[in-house]
């Protein structure tokens, strides 16, 4: 199990694991639109739901998918062990930040949400995190992927991480002049984040600006990420932010230039935060606790979006 070593806090090493080999846990069932908020509220009314003979009835769907459903909800921290998390209550709460996910930002936390530490969904890591080509086939990340994945003591069998890849490219995929975008958006909700192009017998993903992430999305996940980074440090090098394995700029497939926009659009309205250059040293800066920092950002945008103010 790949592992994260965080220096500068009480302990002398705090390790946090970043992935667990986890492959092929969903049934072959890509992530559906009302899928987490579903899984949210049974789980809020009846705590063993997913258990339940009835299950399949009382969600409407087949046993693969009560199974599917339960992986989601607890592969994107909705769910801990069959009860909901501060996130999955943050997000899917009444009066929570947006609880039908009508808003693009969601679903860019909810990407992040499902990379970050500890991510149990192997092959997206090592697809969003490790995987270095920006144009690809299916066999090229097939290949890589089995190659990393002999890092871990397990051994993990090609079909799985075949099935692994094909629902990673259903889910993102999108392809250009698609007359059935909105249908397919509809079905696979993360396509609308534009993350993987479809060109016909290769991939690639889109790096750069995204039209729909916003500035304080960005910024809260740096400043998450610099929770387990910076240790007590109050400053993480821009590079990191951007170039860094399990950073925001290779989660959102983002380019220095526009990480530092970002960041500067967020910091006009918060003076804890600073973007400095030093001697060529582009630094983000934070003056406290940068998790809790971060959790303000984001209940001061879902109620600007609530509210106008």
């Amino acid at each position: 199990m790949k592992q994260l070593t965080i220096s500068g806090t009480k302990q002398d090493f705090i390790q946090t694991n970043l992935v667990e080999p986890i492959f092929a846990r969903h049934e072959t069932f890509h992530l559906r639109f009302g899928w987490l908020k579903k899984g949210f509220d049974l789980v809020a009314k009846d705590s063993g739901i997913f258990q339940s003979e009835d299950a399949p009835i009382r969600l409407g769907v087949g046993k693969n998918m009560v199974r599917s459903i339960r992986y989601w909800c607890k592969t994107f921290k909705v769910l801990g062990e069959d009860r909901s998390s501060e996130f999955g209550h943050q997000l899917f709460a009444d009066g929570g930040w947006d609880s039908f996910l009508e808003d693009p930002a969601s679903l860019w936390l909810l990407h992040w949400n499902l990379l970050k530490p500890t991510c149990k969904a192997a092959a997206w890591y090592f697809t969003f995190f490790e995987f270095k080509k920006v144009e690809f086939t299916t066999d090229e990340l097939l290949h890589e992927l089995n190659e990393w994945q002999h890092t871990f003591k397990k051994q993990v069998v090609e079909s799985s991480l075949k099935k692994d890849i094909s629902c990673i490219l259903r889910m993102y995929g999108s392809e250009e002049r698609n007359t059935s975008f909105l249908e397919d958006s509809i079905d696979s909700p993360f396509q609308q984040l534009g993350l993987i192009q479809n060109l016909g017998g290769k991939y690639s993903f889109k790096t750069g600006a995204k039209a729909n992430l916003p500035a304080a999305i960005v910024v809260a996940a740096c400043l998450e990420y610099a929770s387990w980074m910076s240790g007590t440090a109050k400053t993480i090098a821009i590079s990191r932010l951007v170039y860094d394995s399990g950073s925001p700029g290779m989660a959102f497939k983002l380019s220095e230039n526009v990480l530092c926009e970002a960041i500067e659009k967020v910091v006009r309205s918060h003076n804890e935060l600073d973007l400095s250059d030093t001697a060529g040293l582009i630094q983000f800066s934070f003056k406290s606790d940068p998790k809790q920092l971060a959790e303000d950002i984001l209940n001061e945008y879902y109620q600007f979006r609530r509210t106008g103010e």
